[in-house]
């Protein structure tokens, strides 16, 4: 069964993102989702440029190496950030994000190879779709 999110635990992971203090066992598939989820909605923050330099930072402070084969992936960021802000654009206003992402998670965007519709794996896991965004080979994306 599916780990089910408070607004307390999406906070957690958002503001221990951005203080380094998450632990790294609780950097998920599904945490990075709610901390993109809880960026879009912190008043002031472009997580489209935040969120790079949040994860740098987070890795660098739990030992692991942004590499051009570990660490930061500037395409699946950048994807997940789009797929995320348009999650949210969809859900009214008023939405409380626990339950924004528990019903992303629900969905094709809840399984950590969803973006394996849209590229092929040997596009998505080259060293320069982690170095910078590279468009889907296989489908545009749908946002």
């Amino acid at each position: 069964m599916p780990h089910i999110f408070s607004d307390v635990d999406v906070d957690r992971i958002g503001r221990g993102l951005l203080e380094r203090s998450l632990p790294k066992t609780e950097w998920t598939h599904a945490a990075h989702f709610a901390a993109a989820l809880w960026l879009l909605r912190q008043p002031d923050t472009d997580a489209l440029r935040d969120m790079p330099v949040l994860i740098r930072a987070y890795n660098e402070a739990t030992g692991v190496a942004n590499t051009e084969r570990s660490g930061y992936h500037e395409t699946i960021t950048q994807a997940s950030l789009r797929a995320a802000r348009a999650w949210l654009d969809g859900r009214p206003r008023h939405a409380s994000l626990s339950g924004s992402l528990n019903a992303l998670l629900a969905t094709e965007y809840g399984r950590s190879d969803w973006l394996l519709r849209y590229w092929s794996r040997s596009v998505l896991f080259s060293v320069e779709a982690r170095r910078s965004w590279v468009d889907p080979d296989l489908e545009p994306l749908p946002f």
